[in-house]
């Protein structure tokens, strides 16, 4: 092999070269030439990195051998930061103990996100005692990585005593703090989001100017709430100080969110209508908001004019659509859609399924109802047929009630212990099955259902109203 002149070599790192035996070729010219230096070994680390095979990150690995008496922390962050995010963890716990390595405060934000992304929560927190022992705590970029990874991994109490504990917080710090409120909203409850909205104050009070992350963020914690006076007040803040949101294309996406899922669709379609790009996200926020509205026509028209500015619909896109044909009662036009789905490559989920069950059953076709969820693809769940249990309750057909009831004791037969370890609640089916009873006048089947109901412990669950 005949060296390649030096400049050449240097050229070829900063390329992304699309085979890994050219990788290989480069990194033995690197050798010839004397080129191996820390920096560009580092590029050469994110070359191999690019590919995932096994080999690949063997190459990668190799090259730290370089420096076995004096270990390089550059390429081991170069290599903690480029593997994936298991291959991360795995190298930095390969290094914790060996002679001379000394990380640094990069080391320990390349693996707290990686363990934020790989979802490891033992071993983040393992990283994260090192950065408490060896007095990293006082770096911004790793508390607010720390921030990030309790975020991520659902323990939101963990993530606001790091918060809480910084005497600095930069801009990515809030945003990380009001990100995981935002995102445990299903463990936390509507709280987080109040919570979420009281940090923005906090963070506009305390002279730290937002980003377009944080009002995507904040305007997803306004989504959940729906409250439509903090969501204006952000939006007109947002005008004023950021940036125009037909410019932004998440920003734009949020705020077309935010004013469907609080009931203003027009001001949704105003901002939709002036963005200047919108992606596959912002198509399907504004094919859910005119679905959760009963506009399904008008829903059905985005489609034909996402399609016709070559945006293809994805899963969320369909589940919305389909959605929108539930609540407007387009049987034919969602039947319709639900079979084109394998043109647009999109494989129908249980989700799709469920809303063509409720489509049906809404429709009062409750036979044709029970044979499509008979004739599915794919594991056919209690939700499926409770979905069509109280279809049968709206319609007073006791006929097809009693058929889904027994399925569904057959389901609670097979798998009467949850993945909780709680046995699973199934008074929302008694009731529906017992108020059909009451419905055809059947007073004694009603008494043996809730008497059946009693023995087993089930209780009717109070109904709740939320007022702003």
């Amino acid at each position: 092999m005949h060296p390649l002149p030096r400049a050449t070599c240097l050229s070829l790192l900063n390329l992304k070269l699309k085979n890994i035996n050219k990788v290989k070729q480069l990194h033995a010219q690197l050798i010839t030439n004397a080129l191996n230096s820390p920096s560009n070994l580092g590029k050469l680390i994110q070359q191999y990195c690019a590919f995932s095979s096994p080999q690949a990150t063997k190459y990668a690995h190799l090259i730290l051998t370089h420096f076995d008496a004096d270990p390089n922390v550059y390429l081991l962050n170069v290599l903690i930061r480029c593997s994936s995010p298991r291959n991360s963890v795995q190298v930095f716990r390969n290094h914790v103990s060996r002679p001379g390595v000394c990380f640094d405060k990069f080391s320990y934000v390349f693996a707290l996100g990686a363990c934020a992304r790989a979802c490891l929560l033992w071993e983040g927190k393992q990283i994260h005692c090192r950065v408490m022992k060896h007095g990293f705590c006082s770096h911004v970029m790793v508390q607010t990585t720390a921030v990030h990874f309790y975020g991520k991994s659902g323990e939101i109490g963990c993530a606001r005593k790091v918060f809480d504990e910084m005497s600095m917080r930069s801009r990515e710090t809030w945003n990380a703090m009001i990100s995981g409120y935002c995102s445990q909203r299903e463990r936390v409850g509507g709280d987080a989001c109040w919570i979420a909205l009281g940090l923005f104050s906090d963070m506009l009070g305390g002279g730290v100017k937002p980003d377009g992350t944080t009002t995507v963020c904040v305007l997803s914690a306004v989504s959940q709430l729906g409250v439509l006076e903090s969501g204006v007040c952000v939006h007109g803040y947002i005008e004023k100080m950021l940036c125009e949101p037909e410019n932004d294309v998440y920003v734009g996406t949020g705020l077309v969110d935010m004013y469907s899922k609080c009931g203003c669709v027009d001001s949704a379609m105003w901002i939709f209508e002036r963005m200047k790009e919108r992606n596959v996200l912002t198509w399907t926020a504004m094919t859910s908001g005119l679905a959760i509205h009963g506009r399904g026509k008008e829903a059905l028209e985005v489609l034909a004019r996402m399609e016709g500015h070559g945006i293809l619909p994805n899963a969320v896109t369909f589940t919305s659509l389909l959605s929108a044909c539930c609540h407007a009662g387009l049987v034919e036009e969602g039947l319709s859609l639900f079979y084109s789905m394998d043109r647009f490559g999109v494989v129908p989920k249980r989700q799709h399924y469920g809303c063509i069950v409720d489509l049906l059953g809404r429709a009062g076709h409750l036979e044709e109802a029970y044979k499509f969820i008979d004739s599915m693809q794919v594991e056919r769940d209690a939700i499926l047929w409770r979905t069509l249990l109280s279809a049968c309750n709206v319609h007073g057909d006791l006929l097809t009630g009693e058929k889904v009831k027994q399925v569904l004791l057959h389901l609670q037969t097979e798998q009467i212990i949850v993945s909780s370890g709680v046995v699973a609640d199934m008074s929302e089916d008694y009731i529906a099955l017992s108020n059909m009873y009451a419905l055809a006048d059947r007073w004694e089947d009603v008494k043996i259902v809730r008497e059946e109901m009693k023995f087993k412990g089930y209780e009717t669950k109070p109904g709740l109203s939320s007022l702003q």
